[in-house]
């Protein structure tokens, strides 16, 4: 993803574009990017395997040695130690590896064992992004994919202050659609008016409009003077691939999807509240955008099951109605684009965010390729890359 992207596909401007043409509806993506098991799969090593400071640090939750979960407790705890329940290997908060039982008659390595580590970065807001990507410099650097998208000039002026905001609650939906399908529906309000009639009291969608940027979309209107005064106009910013914030005075929700199949997704909400705001003030907007999610839910699994009979191919998306979701189009096409020439570059499948082991790499290697010869990594048969 480079900045040429704009242009690319032709959102950006030019100074040769001196002529005003007339606009055409633009083809969307195909239902098999929808559908199609072949192309999650490569999705996950494309898009997932590497899309994503002071003292925070992350870790897989792996123990190095037999790969037990170090922390089995979901949600939130603390420690001075990780220790694995397993066989009682231990490491330190900054993830090197602190007792191995028995291993110190070995001739072993501390040192090359510790947790894996993944990149994070926290930004100006608080919040905290982690990035998968095994190698020692990220392909996907964050300060060149989402430059400024935590000093939102609209931020300052709604005087929101991200000190003022704690989580008041979460919650799940899962889904029985492709992920594509919920950003396609996050980017544009053309279906608001139609199927979400408590939107119009909040936005003002007359002047609904997106700005594309790298790595992410900002979506804005400008707001009425009576929903100013009731604090209820949102800043919406989607950060490709899957992760999207909506802020107002006096709530934030974080919405996360993430993709469990080619046809199965979990949408994941964290709401936070204002501390100064009252119950009603909090509640009118964060029970009427669970209610549109709600509904945007029912939307995405209704669309995915014509999707899957195969007899829709795709529709014209509106070149300024629905440009947020083309461009979100584009930018999975250009990713996957991208990581398709490097596979057949390499001949091989590309993980970036899979390890490589540093000792008995020869031995390693074999083992791969033995497995990978008896078709053990999927179950289902495969003829080799189809380049």
């Amino acid at each position: 993803m480079a900045s040429g992207l704009l242009h690319y596909f032709t959102f950006g401007t030019s100074a040769k574009d001196t002529t005003p043409a007339k606009e055409s509806p633009v083809r969307a993506l195909p239902a098999s990017w929808y559908t199609s098991p072949a192309m999650f799969e490569f999705e996950r090593r494309a898009i997932f395997s590497k899309h994503r400071a002071r003292n925070i640090k992350a870790f897989h939750n792996v123990c190095r040695h037999r790969a037990y979960p170090v922390v089995e407790q979901e949600g939130s705890g603390n420690a001075k130690i990780l220790a694995c329940r397993y066989h009682g290997w231990s490491y330190g908060l900054n993830g090197k590896l602190a007792k191995a039982p028995g291993y110190q008659d070995l001739e072993f390595d501390e040192e090359q064992n510790g947790l894996f580590q993944i990149h994070n970065r926290i930004d100006r807001n608080g919040f905290i992004w982690v990035n998968m990507d095994a190698s020692e410099v990220p392909e996907v650097p964050f300060g060149e994919h989402f430059e400024d998208v935590d000093v939102q000039q609209r931020f300052t002026e709604s005087g929101i202050k991200f000190d003022n905001y704690e989580l008041d609650h979460t919650y799940e939906l899962e889904g029985h659609y492709n992920w594509k399908i919920l950003a396609d529906n996050f980017n544009e309000c053309y279906h608001c008016p139609t199927t979400h009639p408590d939107i119009p009291a909040f936005l003002n969608l007359v002047s609904f409009d997106s700005d594309l940027k790298d790595g992410h979309i900002q979506h804005h209107c400008a707001p009425t003077e009576e929903q100013v005064k009731a604090g209820v106009n949102t800043h919406s910013t989607y950060s490709f691939p899957n992760s999207s914030m909506s802020v107002s005075r006096h709530f934030i929700m974080i919405q996360k999807f993430l993709p469990l199949s080619p046809t199965r997704s979990t949408m994941s909400y964290e709401i936070y509240r204002n501390i100064h705001s009252t119950d009603s003030e909090f509640h009118l907007i964060a029970d009427m955008y669970e209610r549109v999610m709600r509904v945007d839910k029912i939307l995405c699994d209704a669309a995915q099951r014509n999707l899957d009979r195969g007899v829709f191919v795709n529709g014209q998306l509106h070149p300024k109605y629905e440009k947020a979701p083309l461009f979100f189009q584009n930018t999975v096409r250009w990713v996957v684009t991208e990581h398709w020439e490097r596979e057949k570059r390499e001949g091989r499948e590309v993980w970036p965010a899979k390890r490589r082991m540093v000792e008995n790499v020869e031995v390693c290697e074999v083992d791969e390729r033995i497995c990978e010869g008896l078709e053990c990594m999927g179950g289902e048969r495969k003829e080799g890359l189809a380049w």
